[in-house]
């Protein structure tokens, strides 16, 4: 079976924004590095994002209720729109956090809209099909925004208002679709503490996968500039990270199927700490060096986070499994808010190489966690290992009859 035409909307509309919005992050690091912000205020950009993608998971389901599917996701789109445009009139740190602050909500928002409307659409003759196709949009055009940047100059009005294009072209095919709209589902609760009752290694995992990705693809950019990458192989650089991650999905998740998910996540941490090292101590690597290291460190730490989710599902009742997702996503917003800020200060005040010292160190406090929570309770209950996309509060509705306990 097919799946139905109205999923092509939805996933182009994924595309496109992806390509805007994903785009933005390594934009501004590079434009602010040739504006001459400093190093701390480039951080704040990131952090600036990710506080407003944290008020977008929380707002975008009530604004939904209100407006509807179609107008709600005009609005977060024409707010990403707007924040990019706004970037070369006012270019000041100040601003552009503002800026950042609306790509954030804009992110967030389009997506709960997206996700709230593949749920209501999927079927589940069609659910595993949708969600494969999903991923493979959602992460192909995330590989694509980073290779992007590499045609796009930094500090340019061009440049922003390419992005901005693609971004009020992700409103047409939801806006201009002839489907009616599904009903507005009810915004999960929000219930932090349940992530921590059910799984505190979770917790920590999806912490470690936040101060992972959000620093490196956020100050990421940063790092190559000093280490004297170029523009185009900055971009190579970032999309190295993504591929890594990518490839990692399918073997990573087959043996978290077959072995304590605990054990998996230790090791995980293992190997991105050695890569963190390799990368932090070797300064002298070419720029094909520099990026095989990227590629080796996706592949260590991209899939944590989805490894920390289906380990605190194995404890989770099937009425808790949206929630949980919710807590989740919570707690990975609360470690990308702080994190380029803090990753950006070491860089200012130890170089290029605290990137990768914080990361580990990080990572080293996962594997240590990870030994003593071993010893508190066997792993007796399992569900299928699925790979979690951090995009908003309702991706647990989707995902939700995927994680089936097994036997």
């Amino acid at each position: 079976m097919r799946l139905p035409l109205s999923f092509a909307a939805l996933f182009l509309s994924v595309v496109l924004l992806q390509l805007s919005t994903g785009g933005v992050g390594p934009l501004d690091a590079l434009s602010g590095f040739a504006l001459d912000f400093t190093t701390t205020e480039i951080g704040l950009l990131g952090s600036a994002h990710f506080l407003g993608f944290f008020a977008g998971c929380w707002w975008a389901p009530r604004l939904m209720g209100s407006v509807g599917h179609s107008r709600a996701f005009a609005a977060f789109t024409a707010l990403g729109a707007m924040g990019l445009i706004a970037h070369p009139l006012v270019p000041t740190p100040e601003a552009w956090a503002v800026f950042r602050l609306a790509s954030g909500l804009s992110v967030a928002g389009a997506y709960t809209v997206i996700e709230a409307w593949l749920q209501a659409e999927v079927t589940n003759e069609t659910r595993g099909r949708a969600m494969g196709a999903y991923r493979v949009a959602d992460m192909g055009a995330s590989l694509a925004a980073q290779l992007v940047i590499g045609v796009l100059e930094p500090a340019h009005y061009v440049s922003y208002n390419l992005l901005a294009l693609l971004c009020c072209m992700a409103l047409l095919p939801i806006t201009l679709t002839r489907r009616r709209q599904p009903r507005t589902p009810a915004a999960p609760r929000l219930r932090p503490a349940l992530a921590g009752a059910r799984s505190p290694l979770a917790v920590a995992g999806v912490l470690t996968a936040a101060l992972s990705s959000a620093s490196f693809r956020m100050v990421g950019p940063v790092y190559g500039a000093e280490v004297g990458l170029a523009p185009d192989q900055i971009a190579f650089f970032l999309a190295a990270f993504v591929a890594g991650g990518a490839l990692a999905q399918y073997p990573v998740g087959w043996i978290a199927d077959r072995c304590d998910r605990r054990q998996v996540l230790i090791w995980l941490s293992v190997a991105a700490i050695a890569s963190c090292v390799a990368t932090a101590t070797l300064t002298s690597l070419s720029p094909t060096g520099v990026m095989i290291m990227a590629a080796i460190f996706g592949l260590t730490t991209f899939p944590i986070y989805s490894i920390a989710a289906s380990h605190a599902h194995d404890f989770a009742e099937d009425s808790e499994r949206v929630e949980l997702s919710a807590a989740l996503m919570f707690w990975y917003a609360v470690g990308a808010i702080a994190a380029p800020s803090a990753a950006a200060a070491l860089i200012e005040g130890f170089g290029p190489p605290a990137l990768f010292t914080m990361i580990g160190l990080g990572h080293l406090a996962l594997v240590i966690f990870g030994l003593i929570r071993r010893r508190a309770r066997p792993a007796t209950r399992r569900t299928a290992y699925v790979y979690a996309p951090r995009t908003s509060f309702l991706i647990g509705r989707l995902l939700s009859r995927q994680r089936t306990p097994r036997d």
